[in-house]
């Protein structure tokens, strides 16, 4: 039985999703240090260029390797920019189901690149790779996150109580963890079938990158300190899932 995720690349009409190189690290370290992507998630404060080059370089490539995962980067088609992260991982391959997390850089919110990405991930997770359960976790406040479940046809499960840590903002420009909810959403094979062409977004093309990378590190590498906002962390405070419009 397939116990990893082939190295892929999936591009949409907006969008190129693709592993991870060096050149990225840059643009993550500014994406990842926004007051939003901290707030949702428990991603590092600040989140360094070390951070990044680890992510970049090792971290997201051992998802795949070792079997836990796979991370895509998100970029723009048209200008090559990082537009966020879309994140596979707690993959159980005996049950074929997995979680996804997802972030947005700033400065391409509202567009639907987040919703365009992960439903993408979807498609190919399920025809590609015959798996029967996505999963998403949201925090109960994060509205834009929730969105982004329900529009690529996600069904609301339920919610874990007092489950996760979200950061807010103190007066003197610290932050302060504070206990909230987890909403649950799941999407399923036949889910999607009824949900096909969302918003005039009608599938993906994908292809082996056949790319070598450096797949060393140890740990549960998840998000470049996720996902996306509303999303739970790996041991290494890597994020799992967040998105703010």
């Amino acid at each position: 039985m397939t116990t990893t995720f082939p190295d892929v690349t999936i591009s949409t009409d907006r969008l190129v999703l693709r592993p991870f190189e060096e050149e990225d690290v840059t643009a993550l370290a500014e994406m990842m240090n926004d007051e939003n992507i901290t707030a949702w998630t428990s991603v590092p404060h600040p989140y360094t260029h070390a951070h990044a080059r680890a992510w970049a370089t090792r971290d997201s490539h051992a998802e795949r390797a070792e079997g836990r995962g796979i991370v895509f980067a998100v970029t723009e088609f048209l200008t090559q920019r990082l537009v966020g992260i879309v994140h596979l991982r707690n993959t159980d391959w005996r049950t074929r189901a997995t979680e996804a997390g997802y972030v947005t850089a700033p400065w391409a919110r509202g567009e639907g690149y987040a919703s365009e990405s992960v439903l993408a991930v979807a498609q190919w997770l399920f025809r590609e790779q015959a798996f029967e359960r996505l999963e998403l976790r949201t925090a109960a406040d994060n509205t834009a996150s929730q969105q982004v479940a329900q529009k690529i046809g996600c069904i609301s499960e339920g919610v874990l109580r007092n489950a996760w840590t979200v950061r807010t903002q103190t007066a003197d420009g610290g932050w302060a963890d504070t206990r909230t909810d987890l909403i649950v959403w799941s999407l399923l094979p036949e889910d999607l079938d009824e949900g096909d062409g969302l918003d005039g977004y009608d599938g993906y093309e994908s292809y082996d990158t056949h790319e070598t990378h450096d797949t060393h590190g140890g740990g549960r590498g998840a998000y470049p300190g996720h996902v996306v906002p509303g999303q739970r962390s790996d041991a290494n405070g890597h994020p799992v899932g967040a998105d703010r419009k």
